[in-house]
């Protein structure tokens, strides 16, 4: 039985660092497999499109070399296919361009007035979109 992880108490701040909980998304979404399929470049939906789902693969940060194991889907969404022109523009939703911006930087924790600067999106909406109760896409503040 996965382990429950428990809210903090500790109220989100525009500094707040924010990521992709992919084991929060896998537990509470049954299609997130889709989700992230939908998002690989053409290339890479024709190779993954007969791949059994959770094959995994270990990734190595390139940053502090520290060893995880990745669904395979997923390293490859974020180390090539969020990598290409057209993953991200001014016309994507909030969320899905969080979303998106988090896939590009590898998934490494950026708060929401990081995400404000880059996105060109106010940073109080960022953190009123993501802060609140409701979890999209495993999208939560990180607690090291």
């Amino acid at each position: 039985m996965p382990e429950v992880k428990k809210f903090s108490l500790i109220k989100p701040t525009l500094q707040t660092p924010f990521h992709i909980d992919f084991e929060w998304w896998r537990i509470n979404d049954t299609n997130w497999h889709v989700a992230l399929q939908s998002l690989l470049c053409p290339e890479h939906q024709e190779a993954f499109a007969g791949l059994p789902e959770g094959q995994m693969i270990d990734w190595v940060d390139p940053e502090t070399a520290e060893v995880r194991q990745l669904d395979g889907l997923q390293s490859m969404l974020v180390s090539h296919c969020a990598q290409q022109p057209g993953f991200l523009d001014e016309h994507t939703a909030l969320v899905d361009a969080i979303f998106r911006l988090l896939l590009v930087n590898g998934n490494t924790p950026i708060s929401a007035e990081d995400l404000g600067a880059r996105l060109n999106r106010p940073a109080d909406m960022i953190l009123k979109t993501i802060a609140g109760s409701r979890v999209y896409k495993g999208l939560k503040p990180y607690v090291a």
